[in-house]
């Protein structure tokens, strides 16, 4: 049973990467719509979209690998690793910190409102999709990965135990 919740896990926070990317891309749109148009519909929906999904869906996947990716990473003295593992963890802290600041920002576009500094938000949203899409980088690349080959490796040797105990 512990097999089919962790491969669905691991299939949740690869979907989520791509929902993020997702509204990464529609953020960057947002902020040179903004520049060039103002608050207009076309920005009160999309902002109101990536807020929602920043403060909710977001936020959890954080708390998610937080839990459930990053402590067996740190099982096993790889230094590289652990140094992966510490550094994504303050990108956590680091875009809550970022998020803090642009998601009023959001939620006033969203509501219509006119009284954002233009470069203020501008700086926020760069600063945000620069820290993000850097993070999910290093997940794809080295921690989503390993997480998976160790993930394998506990589950093939409960097979193993598994077997040695039915057969005994």
């Amino acid at each position: 049973m512990k097999a089919v919740a962790d491969t669905v896990n691991f299939e949740a926070l690869d979907s989520c990467h791509q929902q993020i990317s997702s509204h990464l891309n529609d953020l960057a749109e947002l902020a040179k719509h903004v520049a060039a148009n103002g608050v207009d519909a076309k920005a009160q929906q999309l902002a109101g979209a990536i807020e929602a999904f920043f403060s909710g869906t977001s936020r959890q996947h954080h708390l998610d690998e937080e839990r459930n990716v990053f402590p067996l990473l740190l099982v096993g003295g790889n230094a590289e690793l652990a140094t992966a593992v510490s550094s994504l963890q303050q990108d956590h802290g680091w875009i809550e910190e970022n998020w803090l600041e642009l998601a009023p920002q959001l939620r006033a576009i969203a509501l219509g409102n006119n009284w954002l500094d233009d470069a203020e938000f501008q700086h926020y949203v760069e600063v945000f999709l620069e820290l993000v899409r850097g993070h999910i980088a290093l997940e794809e690349t080295l921690i989503y990965p390993e997480s998976k080959a160790r993930w394998a490796q506990a589950v093939e040797a409960r097979a193993v135990r598994a077997a040695q105990r039915n057969a005994a």
